[in-house]
């Protein structure tokens, strides 16, 4: 665990250029647990950290139960996989999204368990936020998202926020650029605290944020472990994350967590630590016991710009349980939550015959391969002969790939 520097220390890296550096010198860490109720997990992101927020929160809707912030994103499986509709239609507003398409389709995943069932969003509380200037993500495709959500959650249980002059940046109330500005790093002083606005309509009525000098930890977390064996940088993620940590979580305390996706150009090697510092989560997070966890994008040659995966460019599963990104930050949350004091979980991993693994009901056999169950990740052929690591991060959840060390 990494306890960064006071706020006058930090004051003095900002004003020398050298802020960059708070990030570079952490020791990274296994992802700790934490004792946070499994019925408290929720999202949020902006700009395809937006679009991820809303995948993770339709496809793993038995998990992230809270509810869910987008900023700047648009309906789920806008892009059809697709990067010219997902340019186009899902950002500059250049044709039709097709939303009766979209639903016919999230209610076909959800029948047949490429999702959770879209039945489980209906206790979620959903804040949604446009810019009236955003010129990246233009706010119709916004009205579509809360069109897509209202068919699943009633209209009482969604906020939208869509009538503040702001360009397309997470909207603060003491960091950034002029709220009309459209650049990095995509953090705007609007006065208007948007991080605060999603977790008051999230969790309710909030203590009141703490605007001095933090009293927790920034952890800065391997990432590696969430992919199994496989090498995250090669599928749009960084070797590792961040996380807030408030005393009381670290103490043990009852918690809850959210989620943060960055947007693109917004990741750690980009921006340093402005996105996880300066986006205002924290403040609140520290006087209300929500352990904030901040995953990491990185570029590829198929991802230049360090987003999400929300139109395919990784993984053709992409917004559903078995896309890579998507398994790997369900994985981190079953990781965090197995502290829970009421239901405390340990993470076990086999390495055995896919014939094993269908037979003590770790994976099911489909096609002539064999899928891990409930995560429904691809482990190769359903034989005696192939042998796959196969780890079940919590309760009838399994996946590809070892526990983290």
């Amino acid at each position: 665990m990494v306890i960064l520097k006071g706020a006058a220390v930090r004051a003095a890296l900002v004003a020398c250029g050298l802020i960059l550096s708070t990030a570079a010198s952490a020791v990274v860490v296994t992802l700790p647990k934490y004792n946070v109720s499994f019925d408290n997990v929720s999202v949020s992101g902006i700009s395809s950290g937006g679009y991820m927020a809303a995948q993770m929160h339709f496809a793993y809707s038995k998990t992230v139960k809270k509810g869910a912030g987008i900023i700047a994103g648009g309906p789920v499986y806008c892009s059809q996989g697709n990067v010219s509709i997902a340019t186009g239609p899902c950002m500059a507003d250049t044709g039709s999204r097709n939303l009766p398409y979209l639903l016919s389709t999230i209610n076909t995943w959800s029948g047949n368990g490429y999702i959770d069932p879209t039945s489980n969003l209906a206790a979620s509380k959903v804040y949604l936020f446009s810019g009236t200037i955003d010129s990246t993500v233009k706010q119709p495709v916004m009205n579509d998202l809360r069109s897509m959500y209202t068919n699943y959650i009633n209209s009482a249980n969604v906020s939208y926020k869509n009538n503040l002059a702001a360009e397309h940046a997470v909207a603060t109330d003491f960091y950034g650029n002029a709220c009309s500005y459209k650049g990095s790093p995509f953090i705007n002083n609007c006065n208007f605290d948007t991080a605060g606005e999603i977790l008051k309509w999230i969790y309710g009525p909030l203590n009141q944020k703490n605007a001095g000098t933090l009293n927790g930890t920034f952890v800065n977390y391997n990432q590696k472990s969430f992919w199994g064996n496989a090498d995250p940088t090669s599928h749009g993620m960084a070797n590792d994350g961040w996380a807030y940590v408030p005393a009381n979580c670290a103490a043990n305390q009852s918690c809850k967590l959210h989620v943060v996706f960055h947007g693109c150009k917004q990741n750690v090697a980009t921006v340093g630590t402005q996105f996880y510092q300066n986006t205002g989560y924290n403040r609140w997070a520290d006087t209300n016991n929500i352990v904030v966890l901040y995953p990491q994008a990185n570029t590829t040659f198929a991802n230049p710009n360090g987003c999400w995966d929300w139109w395919g460019y990784d993984d053709v599963n992409f917004p559903a349980k078995s896309g890579g990104q998507m398994v790997a930050i369900k994985t981190m949350i079953d990781r965090i939550v197995s502290g829970n004091a009421a239901a405390p979980h340990t993470c076990a991993n086999w390495y055995s015959s896919n014939y094993a693994h269908v037979y003590y009901g770790r994976a099911y056999a489909s096609g002539g391969s064999a899928y891990a169950v409930n995560s429904n990740q691809y482990l190769g052929y359903y034989s005696t002969g192939a042998y796959t690591s196969v780890r079940r991060t919590s309760a009838g959840y399994y996946a590809y790939g070892s526990c983290p060390a």
